[in-house]
């Protein structure tokens, strides 16, 4: 069976693409989740890299389930890392669910500033994992 981390990887750097362009034409809902899917797909092939197969959607344990030794690796970052995916665990449901908010559909609570934000801490942490899969 063939190791599929590079194409994880690559996927990654879509859905960071797709944040990006869902931002420009004001979806930042849609911007925010697909920043967290970037950083999900991310880990996930950081896992397969490491012949390790993961399942989940929360960023923290993802991370926090790799090998020590590639926490160790990381080390000089981890704290920030660990600080920009709970940013990003924090709208994982309320960027699609209406039922997760007080009132109005997600498209009515999130803004540029969220998508801007979103997107600045998911291109840090896919970095982050990219080089340590080079």
């Amino acid at each position: 069976m063939s190791n599929r981390a590079a194409d994880w990887l690559h996927q990654a750097r879509q859905d960071l693409d797709q944040a990006s362009l869902s931002a420009a034409h004001g979806h930042h809902e849609w911007s925010c989740f697909a920043a967290h899917q970037a950083v999900e797909k991310a880990l996930k092939g950081l896992h397969l890299r490491h012949n390790q197969q993961v399942w989940g959607h929360g960023l923290g344990r993802l991370f926090r389930d790799l090998p020590d030794a590639v926490q160790e690796s990381m080390e000089a970052k981890v704290l920030d890392l660990v600080e920009r995916m709970r940013i990003l665990d924090a709208l994982y449901i309320p960027t699609r669910y209406p039922d997760s908010l007080p009132d109005g559909a997600p498209s009515d609570h999130f803004g540029h500033l969220q998508s801007a934000d979103a997107l600045n801490h998911a291109r840090a942490v896919v970095d982050a994992i990219t080089a340590q899969m080079a």
